[in-house]
Parts: C-alpha cells; sequence; structure tokens
C-alpha cells in the first residue's frame, strides 16, 4: 500500500462563512486541496432569481471576490488544486469571473466546471414525480430542479488538469472524493474506500464544526478567533487522520469529530450518495496525537440507480416582526402583545378582503419558549416578542408590517426597540420538494478550455443493498442492588443536532464506552419524542453506531416545514441537542465522571 498521503483542507461551509478560512488553510495548512461548500437545500432558490434579474449572476460571488481574490496567486504557486460548488445556478457565469480575477492577478489557471444537475428543462417530464418523503405532487410553482451529482466529474475535470473545478449541486462530500478518486485511482465499485472518501468530505464540509465548533465542551475550545479549520490527510487505503493548522486555536478530539460525523445525518447505515451507500455504524475514532484524530472502519456498498433530487418552489410570502419587552411579566406582555397585534390585522384583513394568516407563530425570545414545557424562564424580565406569519398576498403582510411599532405606544409597558431596524420586509416563502430519478435522465459534463467531455457515471443497483449486519449489545438490564443517582445527560454525553428540511436529528456520543449501555436504556425513542412533544410532530427512530459508542436519533415533522419555509426561530434544528442535554437520566450512582 502507497504511502502518499492526500490533504484537504474544508475551506467553506455555507454561502457567507468567514473569509479567513481560506487564507489560513494556504498559509499555515499544507495543503494539496481546498474544498469550498456553499449550498444549502434552498441556496439554489436564490441563486434563480439572482440569475434572472442579471443572466451573469446565480452563483455564490463570495467565492469569487472573497476567497480566491485572496488565494489564488498562491494557490497556484503552492500547487494547491481547488473544488467548489460555488458555481450554482450558473457555474459557467462563475468561471467567467475566476477568469476575468486570474486575468487581473496575472494567474495563470485551468478553471473547469460540471454541468448535468440543473434539470429545470425537464420539468415537464418529471411533472408526475412524488415527493420521496410525502408522497406529494409536484406543485406547479417549481422554481428550480437540481440533482446531486457525484464524485466521478470532479475526478475527471482533475484529471483533464483543471486547478479549480466549480460545480452547481452535488454532493457535498463529492468535492473530497472527487480529488481523492483521482490521486488514489480508486475504483467506480471499490465501495469501501469510495465510502471512506465520502465521510471525509462529510467530516469537512462545515469548516471549523470539525475543530471545535459547536462542540459540547465549548468551554474547552480556545481561540474562538483564530479557530483552524480541518485538513484530512487521507491515504490510499481510506483511513485518514483529521487535523487543523499549526499554532490555530479549536480544539481536534474524538469527541469534535464525532459530533460531526453524526450531523445531518439519518440512517448511519445508509447513508446514500450518488457514487455509495454507506456505513458509518462501526467507524473507529482515536486520538493518534495532540489535535490529531484518526478515523478509519468504513464499509460501503454499491450505489443506487437513483439521484436525489432538490427542487424548490413558491409558496405564498413571510414576513416577522419583533419588539423587545422589559419588566415584571415580560413573557405575559410580550406574547398578549403578539396576539393583539394578530387581532387588530386580522379584523384589516377582512376590510381588505385579504383573507386570513395561512400560518402565526409565536415566539418570546429569552422566555425559553422552544423549551415548550421545560422552560425555566417563566419570569424573565427583559424578552423578545418575535412574530412570524405567512399569507398567500404579499401586500396583506405589508399591512402586517405597518403595525408592529404602534404596539411601542399602544399596549405593554416597556416595549421597546425593533431590533430589525424599520419594518419587516415580506419575503418568499421557499419550500423544498425532494424527489428521485434514475441517473439515465441526465449525463454530467466537465468544461474545460470550451471543450466538453461527457462523463460516464454507472447506473447503479435498482434496490437498496442489505447492510452487514451489526452485533450491538442490548441495555444494560436493571440491577435491583445498584444504587442510582439523577443527572443531566451532558455529564454523561456529548451531542450535535441538524437538520435536513423539515426533519431534524440528534447524535449522541458516550463520554465513556462504559455509559453507552446506560444511554440506550434511558433514551429510548419514546422518551425522546416525549420530550420534544411540543416540537416534533412525526415519528422519532433511533439508530445506533457502536463503533465510537454513539447513537442518532431522526425526527421527522420536526421543524415547522424547515428552512425558508419556517416560521420558527430555530428552522435548522441548532438547539435540540442542547435542550436534551439538559435531560436528567438516571445513572449508576458510582460511575467514575
Amino acid at each position: 500500500m502507497s504511502d502518499k498521503i492526500v490533504r484537504i483542507g474544508g475551506a467553506s461551509a455555507f454561502w457567507g462563512d468567514s473569509g479567513v478560512a481560506a487564507p489560513q488553510l494556504v498559509r499555515r495548512g499544507r495543503v494539496d486541496y481546498l474544498m469550498f461548500d456553499f449550498l444549502a437545500e434552498v441556496t439554489l432558490s436564490i441563486m434563480v432569481n439572482a440569475r434572472r434579474r442579471d443572466p451573469t449572476k446565480g452563483y455564490a460571488g463570495d467565492f469569487v471576490t472573497v476567497a480566491m481574490a485572496q488565494v489564488m496567486r498562491e494557490c497556484k504557486e503552492k500547487g494547491i488544486r481547488v473544488v467548489a460548488n460555488a458555481g450554482g445556478m450558473n457555474p459557467a457565469a462563475c468561471v467567467e469571473a475566476l477568469k476575468a480575477l486570474a486575468a487581473e492577478q496575472g494567474v495563470d489557471v485551468r478553471i473547469a466546471h460540471v454541468e448535468g444537475d440543473d434539470l429545470f428543462a425537464h420539468r415537464d417530464v418529471l411533472r408526475d414525480t412524488k415527493e420521496m418523503f410525502s408522497g406529494a405532487a409536484m406543485p406547479e410553482t417549481i422554481v428550480s430542479i437540481n440533482a446531486y451529482l457525484g464524485a466521478l466529474p470532479i475526478a475527471a475535470a482533475l484529471a483533464g488538469g483543471a486547478d479549480i473545478v466549480v460545480t452547481g449541486r452535488c454532493a457535498d462530500s463529492a468535492m473530497a472524493l472527487g480529488p481523492l478518486i483521482h490521486e488514489f485511482g480508486w475504483a467506480a465499485d471499490d465501495w469501501d474506500r469510495l465510502a471512506a472518501g465520502t465521510l471525509v468530505g462529510h467530516i469537512l464540509e462545515c469548516g471549523a464544526q470539525a475543530t471545535g465548533g459547536l462542540h459540547t465542551d465549548w468551554e474547552k475550545v480556545e481561540r474562538w478567533d483564530d479557530i483552524g479549520y480541518p485538513i484530512a490527510e487521507c491515504r490510499a487505503d481510506g483511513s485518514f487522520v483529521v487535523t487543523k493548522p499549526e499554532g490555530t486555536g479549536g480544539l481536534v478530539t474524538p469527541a469534535t469529530v464525532g459530533e460531526q460525523l453524526l450531523y445531518e445525518i439519518g440512517d448511519p447505515g445508509a447513508y446514500i450518495v450518488p457514487d455509495v451507500v454507506c456505513d458509518f455504524r462501526d467507524v473507529r475514532i482515536a486520538q493518534v496525537g495532540a489535535d490529531r484524530v484518526e478515523v478509519k472502519g468504513v464499509r460501503g456498498r454499491p450505489a443506487t440507480s437513483t439521484y436525489k433530487v432538490s427542487a424548490t418552489y413558491m409558496d405564498g410570502w413571510r414576513a416577522f416582526g419583533n419588539l423587545t419587552i422589559v419588566g415584571i411579566d415580560a413573557v405575559k406582555k410580550a406574547q398578549r402583545t403578539a396576539e393583539a397585534i394578530l387581532a387588530r390585522t386580522r379584523t384589516m384583513f377582512r376590510d381588505h378582503n385579504f383573507g386570513d394568516y395561512s400560518e402565526t407563530s409565536i415566539e418570546i425570545l429569552g422566555g425559553e419558549q422552544q423549551y415548550g414545557p421545560h422552560s425555566r424562564a417563566r419570569e424573565a424580565r427583559e424578552v423578545v416578542m418575535k412574530l412570524g406569519v405567512k399569507h398567500v398576498d404579499r401586500a396583506a403582510l405589508e399591512l402586517f408590517a405597518r403595525e408592529i411599532s404602534p404596539a411601542g405606544t399602544s399596549w405593554s409597558p416597556g416595549t421597546t426597540g425593533n431590533f430589525g431596524g424599520g419594518r419587516p420586509d415580506p419575503a418568499p416563502v421557499v419550500r423544498l420538494f425532494s424527489f428521485l430519478v434514475d441517473k439515465g435522465v441526465t449525463t454530467p459534463v466537465v468544461v474545460i478550455d470550451n471543450e466538453r467531455m461527457a462523463v460516464d457515471v454507472p447506473r447503479g443497483a435498482a434496490e437498496l443493498p442489505a447492510p452487514h449486519v451489526l452485533d450491538v449489545a442490548p441495555p444494560a438490564g436493571d440491577d435491583p442492588t445498584a444504587l442510582t443517582t439523577s443527572r443531566r445527560l451532558i455529564e454523561l454525553a456529548w451531542a450535535r443536532s441538524g437538520d435536513k428540511g423539515d426533519s431534524a436529528n440528534i447524535g449522541i456520543i458516550a463520554r465513556d464506552p462504559a455509559l453507552l449501555p446506560v444511554l440506550r436504556r434511558e433514551l429510548t425513542p419514546e422518551r425522546v419524542k416525549a420530550y420534544f412533544a411540543h416540537l416534533v410532530d412525526g415519528e422519532v427512530t433511533r439508530y445506533d453506531l457502536p463503533g465510537f459508542h454513539a447513537m442518532n436519533f431522526l425526527m421527522t415533522k420536526a421543524l415547522g416545514g424547515g428552512g425558508a419555509a419556517s416560521l420558527r426561530n430555530d428552522p435548522l434544528a441548532k438547539g435540540f441537542a442542547q435542550m436534551l442535554l439538559d435531560l436528567e437520566i438516571e445513572a449508576p450512582s458510582n460511575l467514575a465522571l
């Protein structure tokens, strides 16, 4: 087996991430590749509108004007190659902007882009497609349809000599897997290694979340201002070490890496991407040095015959109003203020023949309303009234926007600032519509130096192959002679939560392998569902990852529609894990914690 190591740096977690990442990795990271992730599931709808207004737009401009403007010359000089999904809805325009930047800086770079993910032109053929989770019919107001392409087109672009590869919608992890296929010559059916490369991308795709960002033990993470961005040192056998540039802040431990592994996944035994079906259940994570964590044990199964497709559609309008309210009974005053605004505007709507709101949401920030029955802040004396509303008519929400500020002189004492700055501006409600299409519906194309190269993608298995069977030990039985004590979950576990559409997940890692039986006994799906009953309308499923003594809870219908379709203050489930960590469970009193 070759001793070759390929170092990939994760330089962006989303469109708008910090501009310090790319220079840090280029100047202090000794990387071979930079991968940039810019696309959340609804970002493409924003880019669609940008392209409609200006045919030269529709991509992540920050990639050009911030990231590459800082490092393009250094990347070329050091031989660092770049892969980014910054192309969004207009990869060709992104390439033209990069070429203009290169000419301005006097840098000779070859830039490729990948086409084939945009299926909007096929919308009539796809019209009868059903949503993959709900079975709903495709809406008439679809504005974007994009397939998640895989890593093979990226590998082909690199093999063609590209210094920079720009894609539209692709699997986030493909931006690491593509370089690894190219560097190590992995075959398209080398399932275990393809799965391992996918996990590399999954760890890197959220930037500093793998190096101490959002970590449960946040107080142990030093120097947030100079937090190190993640680097994966990858070997040909699929194992890799997660680290960060020397001298940077942050923290790389099995806990920080494990939390990121669990972020935004469903069934860890069937993590499906275009190139492979990954099985993370038996992954091993171990500290092998200061800020160095080795990851191995990923298994893979044959890829499926379909691409996941994310379409977005417009579904009316939404707006948010907020007011700060101070003093005794602040929570009650804020609640009554929100109810009064709704009552007043509903009366006005009837006068204007607008019809009622399609949805409303009152949240009292500072009053722990998201905690529901678990709140401890009913006596809060400084809160923010947050009122979210939806309506089919923008004009109705413009009326709503005018009726927020009058509360400052009409109702509750202690009513003060609107920290949003002026009247709220109604915005379109963008919803996600996900479905599967046969891989034959599109052929990825790599464009480099004005030459077009079709990329052959294996069609995959018609049915999802069965996973290998893991022997998961049952929960520890109750010992009637054992003494137990009540402990908060945070004393026993690390946790991370995230979102996928309207679903949320919470990953739990035992702080010590000996604690896993206790956690499995206490944290049943039924108990977790009951704890979040005020937020979660769907089912809760628990999955085991015994390889690193972890579990994952998947909760459906949990986010009020999720993303840009939700009126909630936390539509991305960022707070779910933090809420669950406050749960008190029974644990043996002799545990050494």
